[in-house]
């Protein structure tokens, strides 16, 4: 099932997503932000157990500011679980 995020606090504005039926995230795609990097992440979470994503990607923060695109991306897989 796709799902989109609307991010607070980073330079990307969204981020749609999709869970497979064995709780893997495919499909990761960010609006916005560093492009190179976010498609980095992007890469790096296909296949990934949504919750081992979670786990790694959480409370990741970018400079100054209480979040980061990984953080907001670990906080819309939380909204879904």
């Amino acid at each position: 099932m796709k799902h989109t995020y609307y991010t607070h606090g980073t330079c990307s504005q969204m981020i749609d997503y999709e869970i497979d039926d064995n709780g893997c995230l495919r499909n990761v795609m960010f609006t916005g932000g560093c492009h190179g990097n976010l498609q980095g992440i992007s890469r790096l979470v296909e296949g990934m157990k949504a919750q081992d994503a979670i786990d790694k990607l959480e409370g990741i923060r970018c400079g100054y500011k209480a979040t980061s695109c990984p953080d907001q991306l670990a906080r819309a897989i939380k909204e879904v679980l």
